[in-house]
């Protein structure tokens, strides 16, 4: 418990078995290289509900990571930023130096999954560490809403996966076609992005809800359809030839052969979403070595995806504030987690 005596901020703070509380903590101070960010937004992330419905955050975990802040405090030798900075950071950054690293493996350095905001984005006021200031943080330009720049972390994790699909150049002629299995707020940024990166692009979307197609669509999806209706979509748009690529955002087994079904010969499937710990995938393996299929596994986003985004958000070829539905105080925590849970919302933002 904080002292009288200490200045206080407020936390939602989880409490094991996918419970939460909104408690009194101190607030955080800055030390050499690092700043205080007072909340502005942050968004309610896939992550943070996995987490909280497999409990496997512990007790006092405060999660939330997609977050815009106002710089409130500044520790010494921290240069490029002032009070009152509006800011967007992200929670992980590589060391740039080690043999994965090296290796183009970022998000696989032993440091990136450090968590670097402290105690965590579902606070009042958020401690940013000195790796995270002085390779990662960026001010929010006038005229960039916080509902646009909070998915900085998210859509540099989408593109990381688009850019390792092994999609043909984005000027090249060819007619290409993308699958996007989910249409909440990650299959949809999926969506976004890839119409800004590859305007020529055939997308086609699949979800159970008849609300979040319609979204795709008027987001720019080709075309959109249930799970049972995807395969003939592509089949037809395709001339039975299929999809270069299929990103699955769902996330599980199930989906793997459905996923593979949907690709054409020599094309990919990138996992993009979480799995129940110890899900088994089974599929005739002569699927995948017979017609030179890939199945590419994506987990984050480094600091070239984040600078990429942001270069994206900045010029006005990325705006994923539609995908914002609801803004909620902290206070509200568990109102956001429901709405999520019950796919009533996109994407849920939480505010002081």
């Amino acid at each position: 418990m904080a002292r009288p005596d200490e200045l206080i901020t407020s936390v939602v703070a989880c409490r094991g078995r996918g419970a939460t509380l909104l408690e009194p903590r101190p607030r955080p101070s800055a030390g050499p290289g690092e700043m205080v960010l007072r909340l502005r937004a942050c968004g309610l992330c896939g992550t943070d509900l996995f987490k909280l419905a497999n409990d496997t955050a512990p007790p006092g975990t405060v999660l939330g990571h997609e977050l815009t802040g106002t710089v409130e405090a500044l520790g010494e030798g921290t240069g490029g930023f002032e009070i009152g900075d509006r800011v967007v950071v992200p929670h992980h950054v590589p060391c740039g130096v080690c043999a994965l690293c090296a290796r183009g493996s970022e998000t696989l350095c032993a440091v990136f999954r450090e968590n670097l905001l402290e105690p965590g984005g579902f606070s009042e006021h958020v401690l940013v560490r000195e790796r995270a200031v002085r390779l990662a943080a960026r001010k929010v330009p006038e005229g960039i809403a916080d509902e646009a720049a909070i998915f900085l972390e998210p859509a540099a994790c989408v593109l990381r996966g688009i850019q390792r699909a092994g999609l043909p150049p984005a000027d090249a002629s060819l007619s290409t076609c993308a699958v996007v299995l989910g249409a909440g707020s990650m299959g949809l940024l999926h969506l976004l992005l890839l119409r800004a990166t590859r305007p020529r692009i055939k997308i086609f979307v699949s979800d159970t809800l008849e609300e979040r197609l319609e979204l795709a669509r008027r987001l720019g999806a080709n075309d959109v359809g249930s799970p049972r209706g995807t395969a003939s979509i592509v089949r037809e748009a395709t001339q039975n030839f299929g999809a270069d690529v299929v990103f699955d955002t769902v996330g599980g087994a199930s989906l793997l052969e459905t996923a593979l079904g949907l690709t054409r010969e020599g094309g990919t499937v990138v996992l993009f979403a979480h799995a129940v710990s110890g899900d088994q995938a089974g599929f005739d393996l002569n699927t995948v070595f017979k017609y030179e299929r890939r199945v590419v596994g994506t987990y984050s986003g480094a600091l070239r995806e984040q600078e990429e985004v942001f270069q994206l958000i900045v010029s006005g070829r990325l705006d994923p504030s539609p995908l914002v539905t609801h803004r909620l105080p902290l206070s509200r925590f568990e109102d956001a987690l429901a709405l999520s849970r019950d796919r009533k919302a996109i994407k849920v933002l939480l505010t002081p």
